[in-house]
């Protein structure tokens, strides 16, 4: 085996999980089974090489300078990949160049802009199981945050479960003991593609505690609020380990470990944020037609995650809730202060992930003059802040903010704006800034003129006109003289090289002039480069005051997006209180409003825990109960996110949780029918609601038959309407108008439909909600509204006539329906045939073969 490739299989030996980018030249390769994942993954054409081994073995590569696109695509994947680069100049001498492991790119410990979206974090999560509890330990490496937690009880894997979907992780490493663990709380894919890996290292207690006093700067664990955390603790120190192994780096901009709780906050659970597409749609899965698509007017990357967070964590105390609204409120009635806050805050780039760009060796120039550029106008913004803050949220911003102008002068001072992107090009400071550098500069400079000078004097000696004085890296200065002009050269020439139509000559001046030009430029890049390291180290000594500024900006530019909206949509300050009453005047659909081309019909809504504490809602389809009931379920959360709200006026009383089942679908990965999905929703919020809650129930007990399905539903509102059992405001939309009976025996429930007009056949939904019961759903409009043929519309009228005046589940009412049909068939062998399947013990090859077992059957029926 070459020594090259002795080197390569040190080096993978020391990473056999990951993918090894390893550096020749201008490329990284990769050999072996490397080589052929890469190549299917990365549609890279294979070739080999040899390397002493009895076969070629196989290889492709990638060009350095484009590394980050096809790391994002493996990343994507969920590969790891470990980069090895060259340490030692190939130039340098002879012998193999040493190389080494510089970081290994993760799924979740990603810094590169390139490969983050902008307007959400990028979670790495550490999971650990022991004392009945599970340590969570959340970590997002391009900003610098640290938190810990825990989650206890019987409920815990569905807790974890549900916390995993709304942090959206790009990995996850989980101990042992808990990854073995894994087919209970991880999410499907459907919700949560996301690669989770084992681990064994860095977990044990007494460790991790070492290893994050270090880090952290904490005098003892045992002593700090993290002392009741154990699993959290060992869940720390097991990410902090495996960032340490894979970042090679000292990490110091993650200076900081926080408590990861949700006191003070309104809990939503994963089904909540789903059905009311707070971040992306449920369809289609993007931003546009989600809350935060509406509320997002920020105007810089980390506002718009600040404002993402608030949606997903509202706030769940009063106090805190009142001081957003009283920022919100005074942003919002000063157009040209929000408008010149705004402006100034457009010039700052991602100050948040600045600081981990300055930890990476990666950091450039450019990054130096993005940061500088970033905190130019922070006196402006601060000096326009403080002249007019009253609230007393946006006085404690202006307080304490840092304008960081010893950064900026420092920076301002020293890069040059046109600085390359790669350091080791030079050109990196401004001239003036130090005295060597523009003496070897000048040295340098002075050379190259000296180089022209030299070569019109030869041209003019020689006679040859087209003599030309050229560079390259392997022979450094040369003389070109083309094959014609052969006769007319000196012989003082000394000849270098011989090409097809020139020869190439070196002369004792210009071998001096060379080493004097290119010492000078050598020693000015890494002059440079000492000098750019020292800018580096100063400005991660100033990291804690970028990110504390940095936050601090982040909820300026949320607030301001808030007041935006607000002035733009006409919304109006909620009034938070601590009773019981919720009262709602003219209350709108904020993304329906804002995605319809004709004006929103408002409704009202008046509920407390007397009179009104249930409302049953009937109907029929495409009337718009379920807008309504998410209607109400978004302006309680916007209240409690600190936002003005789509209503004429709108009282609105602290909630501990907000609830939601509207509808449900097979979860096939799990085996579980669309009736399991929705009684194990149901049965999730029955055991976690508290009177504080609001609960949004929409068509409990349909993925069942007739009478269970009223049945479930029936006993399902008595328990949440009940104070002795639950007493939550409830809006509970259902097609089982036998719950209408319900307001007369049932104290706090009180019945509630859409209104509709109707023309002749025709319908006309008014979309408003009022007092009062519907007994019809106007089924057969809606379908004639959808198009279906008007002789299916007739028969089923027929049929919808005969089914109101007999019993649904009476077998005599399908012998009826039965007959009816012309020609008769006789269906009894098919209906016992369907009867005797067990569907929920059938593979999925099985229930296609037993269809086309029916589908023959039904063939056989018809022809006799």
């Amino acid at each position: 085996m070459t020594p090259m490739m002795k080197q390569y299989m040190d080096i993978k030996r020391q990473n056999p999980d990951c993918l090894l980018f390893y550096r020749l030249g201008d490329f990284y390769e990769m050999f072996f089974e490397d080589a052929i994942t890469a190549s299917r993954e990365l549609d890279l054409t294979l070739t080999g090489r040899d390397c002493g081994m009895d076969k070629r073995a196989e290889m492709c590569g990638v060009p350095f300078h484009a590394v980050e696109t096809y790391l994002s695509r493996l990343l994507a994947k969920g590969f790891k990949v470990a980069v090895c680069e060259q340490l030692t100049d190939p130039s340098a001498g002879k012998g193999i160049v040493d190389r080494g492991v510089v970081r290994i790119f993760t799924p979740g410990t990603v810094v590169e802009d390139q490969m983050l979206e902008s307007g959400r974090n990028h979670y790495l999560v550490g999971l650990d199981y022991r004392y009945n509890a599970v340590g969570l330990a959340v970590v997002d490496v391009s900003t610098g945050e640290f938190r810990i937690g825990e989650i206890a009880g019987e409920r815990w894997a569905g807790l974890l479960r549900d916390r995993l979907c709304r942090l959206q992780p790009a990995e996850i490493i989980a101990h042992t003991n808990i990854y073995e663990k894994r087919n209970l709380w991880q999410p499907p894919p459907e919700r949560l593609d996301v690669p989770v890996y084992e681990c064994a290292l860095g977990f044990d207690y007494a460790d991790a505690s070492i290893r994050l006093e270090f880090h952290f700067h904490i005098r003892s664990i045992a002593q700090s609020q993290f002392s009741s955390l154990h699993a959290g603790v060992c869940a720390a120190g097991g990410v902090l380990l495996y960032l340490v192994e894979t970042q090679k780096n000292a990490l110091t901009h993650i200076n900081e470990l926080s408590l990861y709780k949700q006191d003070g906050q309104m809990m939503l659970d994963e089904a909540t944020r789903r059905n009311l597409e707070l971040v992306e749609t449920m369809r289609s899965r993007e931003k546009r037609g989600s809350l935060l698509w509406l509320l997002d007017k920020t105007v810089t990357p980390m506002g718009g995650r600040m404002l993402r967070r608030w949606l997903e964590q509202p706030l769940g105390d009063k106090e805190a809730i009142d001081h957003r609204l009283e920022a919100v409120t005074q942003l919002h009635s000063d157009v040209m202060w929000r408008d010149e806050m705004r402006e100034l805050l457009r010039n700052v780039h991602d100050l948040e992930r600045m600081p981990s760009r300055i930890e990476y060796p990666t950091f450039n120039g450019r990054d130096a003059l993005l940061l500088c550029e970033s905190i130019s106008n922070l006196p402006l913004l601060m000096d326009a802040l403080s002249q007019k803050a009253q609230a007393l949220c946006l006085q404690d911003i202006a307080q304490q903010m840092d304008d960081l102008q010893d950064l900026r002068r420092l920076l301002h001072d020293a890069i040059s704006p046109t600085t390359p992107a790669n350091t080791r090009d030079g050109g990196i400071f401004k001239e003036g800034y130090n005295a060597q550098l523009d003496q070897l500069r000048a040295l340098a400079g002075g050379g190259k003129d000296w180089l022209a000078h030299y070569e019109q004097q030869e041209r003019e000696a020689t006679g040859i006109k087209s003599l030309r004085v050229r560079y390259n890296r392997v022979f450094g200065y040369y003389i070109d003289v083309t094959n014609t002009n052969q006769h007319l050269v000196p012989d003082r020439y000394v000849r270098r090289q011989t090409l097809a139509n020139s020869e190439r000559y070196t002369t004792m001046e210009l071998k001096e002039a060379e080493d004097r030009i290119l010492s000078a430029e050598a020693d000015s890049i890494d002059l440079e480069n000492q000098l750019f390291q020292d800018i580096r180290q100063q400005c991660r000594q100033e990291v804690p005051r970028i990110q504390r500024t940095a936050r601090l900006l982040a909820q300026l530019d949320a607030l301001l997006s808030l007041a935006v909206v607000a002035a733009e949509r006409k919304y109006t300050c909620p009034q938070m209180h601590t009773g019981d009453k919720m009262y709602i005047v003219e209350g709108r659909h904020p993304v329906v409003e804002a995605m319809i081309d004709r004006p929103f019909v408002p409704n009202d809504i008046y509920m407390d825990d007397a009179e009104n504490r249930c409302m049953i809602m009937t109907g029929p389809n495409m009337a718009g109960k379920s807008t309504y009931l998410r209607q109400v379920a978004l302006i309680a959360l916007m209240a409690h996110c600190g936002s003005f709200v789509p209503a004429q006026t709108a009282e609105i009383p602290i909630l501990d949780r907000i609830f939601t089942r509207v509808g449900a679908s097979d979860d096939l990965s799990s085996g579980q029918s669309t009736f399991m999905v929705e009684m194990n929703e149901v049965a999730a919020i029955l055991s976690a609601a508290t009177r504080k809650s609001l609960l949004i129930l929409d068509e409990v007990g349909r993925g069942t038959s007739t009478y269970d399905g009223l049945s479930i539903a029936w006993a399902v509102v008595e328990h949440v309407s009940d104070p002795e059992t639950l007493g939550a405001k409830t809006l509970f939309a259902t097609h089982y108008h036998e719950l209408t009976e319900l307001e007369m025996h049932m104290p706090g429930v009180l019945n509630f439909h859409v209104a509709v007009h109707e023309e002749g056949r025709d319908v006309i939904f008014m979309h408003k909600i009022v007092r009062g019961c519907t007994d019809r759903s106007f089924g057969i409009h809606v379908a004639r509204m959808a198009g279906l043929p008007e002789d299916i519309l007739e028969r089923a009228e027929e049929i919808l006539k005969k089914l109101e005046a007999t019993d649904l589940d009476n077998p005599q009412t399908w012998e009826w329906r039965l007959s009816q049909r012309q020609p008769q068939i006789q269906y009894v062998k098919l209906i016992d045939k369907l009867r005797q399947l067990d569907m929920t013990q059938l593979s999925p090859i099985q229930a296609i073969n037993s269809l086309y077992e029916l589908q023959l059957m039904l063939a056989d029926e018809e022809k006799t």
